[in-house]
């Protein structure tokens, strides 16, 4: 009978976990169910949730991979919500920017609404821009267009290349 040991002493040979170099497209770490906040200065500003969520890290820096059905919940200085976002895949970058792409419907308001196939948030302004064909349906008018850019809470915003339609109660 042979018995091979891999254990050393611990005081001598305590070693940290090395996640310098976990391979080439192999995520740090993973989970399902994810519930991310987002916070600035200890404020929740945001809830991100997901089916399945993984952390890569690139070029030295984290980011989160989200997919299986992504729903972000955003929230004005008071703790309102102000606008939901849902798409099918996310990327989160370590500096709370989002990208989102495949079916991204944003909501806000109640009376607003924005459908395209990707956007991004800056976390530093709030607003949200994409460069993607886009339709925003609002009470009686709906615009399309070619790109936009808006803040966070869909208040002002602009499109680009720009067509619609609107109606006019008489």
């Amino acid at each position: 009978m042979v018995v091979v040991s891999g254990c050393g002493d611990p005081v001598k040979e305590h070693r940290s976990p090395d996640t310098a170099y976990i391979g080439l497209n192999h995520p740090v770490q993973e989970g399902w169910s994810i519930r991310i906040a987002l916070t600035e200065s200890g404020i929740k500003r945001g809830i991100i949730e997901a089916g399945h969520g993984a952390e890569y890290r690139v070029n030295g820096h984290s980011e989160q991979h989200l997919d299986e059905g992504i729903r972000v919940t955003l929230f004005d200085i008071k703790d309102n919500t102000t606008t939901i976002i849902t798409a099918q895949k996310a990327v989160i970058h370590d500096n709370q920017d989002i990208e989102a792409q495949g079916s991204v419907v944003i909501r806000a308001g109640g009376t607003t609404s924005i459908k395209t196939e990707y956007i991004k948030r800056t976390a530093s302004d709030k607003m949200i821009r994409s460069d993607r064909f886009v339709t925003i349906t609002r009470l009686d008018e709906t615009i399309r267009g070619e790109g936009f850019e808006s803040d966070q809470a869909l208040k002002r915003y602009r499109i680009f290349r720009g067509s619609g339609e609107a109606f006019i109660k008489q």
